[in-house]
């Protein structure tokens, strides 16, 4: 059953299309998790602080909470005494009083006592064991102190309720720690849009099965899985599907129950034996069959029920190209991660020159050695390309020829 291409979509257009029923049929939705299981979530909503921190005025330095005045005029010719009323170990407390002439021993961390304004570093004291002038419960000063010496005011880090962090900000193990101080245990975070993955075609065979004649091993399935997860994605490998018009649409009929975006590679084409095309024509409606790219030209999109189809081609290379060009971005914005480009590009001189057609943008598989950008000249079933290529440049469809030892921008897988 062969079909000829809708009117061939120019990337921007298609980029468009894609954007608009993206934003047409999803909208970003949150969830409440853990934060043990928070680490490269991001933010839904801003998390506000619900303490003052540090809680209490506490020690910076090992030593003694002192009145700030007892040591006026203190150095190492003229010590001080003071009486030793206390200890005081991180995590305690004391409801004893500091006086003048009194002081509480006190580790890093602890808080201060009442009275005390200032902290004596323990390398500016004696002890009676360095003095045999002191009484067993009294040490020496050797040095002056200003009020707030060595001590972290309650709230100077954060006071209750200030904004601690702003929504769209990707977890990571030092925020997730800002947030356990806090002795928050729950943040609300971008739900992860669920993406199901189904790849087509009587070739293919699992990495369960024995190879047989004529057969090879299902590439795209975890490929666009992983670059599903990447992209704040939650992947889902849905299977394998002969080239039976009846069982692959009642596999996207049921599959679509499962996901939310629903992911088919291979069986694009305009050729006999690919269905893609007419199954999302009889469920529901075709937006996008073709864009003038290379590789990845019959790519297809269409709506079923409210959800996005996208047939990506069957060859690895144009599937995970695709992929990047025109599906991640979506993808991330669900998931709620910013389109940062720039951050995932660089900059090089290109060794080769590449050919390219007129009239098509094309996505050249690069490799990435120091400044040099290499093109990778192999058909897009040559999966063993992918191992080495760093991303891809891009050679706009006005473009026939760019000479080796021109500068090109690389945009990286990673």
């Amino acid at each position: 059953m062969g079909v000829e291409f809708l009117k061939i979509k120019e990337v921007d257009e298609a980029k468009e299309i894609i954007n608009e029923k993206f934003n047409e049929y999803y909208t970003p939705q949150s969830e409440i998790i853990d934060i043990a299981d928070s680490n490269n979530r991001i933010t839904f909503s801003k998390i506000e602080s619900k303490i003052d921190f540090p809680p209490f005025n506490r020690s910076l330095k090992d030593g003694f909470a002192i009145k700030s005045e007892d040591s006026y005029g203190v150095n190492e010719e003229n010590p001080k005494k003071l009486k030793v009323i206390d200890f005081l170990e991180a995590g305690s407390f004391t409801d004893k009083t500091v006086e003048l002439g009194k002081c509480v021993e006190i580790s890093t961390g602890a808080p201060i006592p009442e009275g005390a304004d200032a902290v004596v570093m323990v390398e500016f004291s004696n002890r009676p064991e360095d003095n045999d002038e002191l009484e067993e419960d009294e040490i020496e000063i050797l040095a002056s102190v200003t009020p707030s010496q060595d001590i972290g005011q309650k709230g100077s880090d954060v006071k209750k309720g200030q904004i601690i962090l702003e929504e769209n900000i990707l977890l990571n193990p030092p925020k997730i720690g800002v947030i356990a101080a806090q002795g928050i245990d729950t943040v609300e975070v971008y739900k992860k849009p669920k993406v199901g993955i189904i790849s087509t075609g009587n070739e293919l065979l699992t990495n369960q099965e024995e190879l047989k004649p004529g057969k090879i091993y299902d590439v795209n399935s975890e490929m666009i899985k992983a670059g599903v997860n990447n992209c704040g994605g939650e992947g889902e490998c849905l299977g394998i599907v002969k080239d039976v018009y009846d069982d692959l649409k009642t596999k996207i009929q049921d599959s679509l129950k499962e996901c939310d975006i629903l992911l088919c590679s291979g069986g694009t084409s305009a050729g006999v034996g690919d269905n893609i095309r007419h199954i999302l024509d009889e469920l529901g409606e075709v937006h996008i069959h073709g864009i003038t790219v290379q590789p990845g030209k019959p790519t297809i999109l269409g709506v079923v029920d409210g959800k996005i189809v996208i047939g990506l081609p069957g060859n690895p290379v144009s599937a995970i190209v695709i992929f990047n060009v025109f599906v991640a971005p979506a993808i991330k914005k669900l998931a709620g991660y910013k389109d940062e480009e720039e951050q995932r590009t660089i900059k090089g001189t290109l060794k080769r020159r590449i050919h390219s057609p007129i009239g098509r943008m094309q996505y050249q598989l690069v490799r990435v050695e120091g400044d040099d950008v290499i093109p990778i000249f192999k058909d897009s079933g040559a999966i063993f390309s992918l191992a080495s290529a760093a991303g891809y440049t891009k050679v706009s469809k006005q473009t026939e020829l760019l000479e080796e030892g021109e500068e090109v921008e690389v945009i990286l897988f990673n």
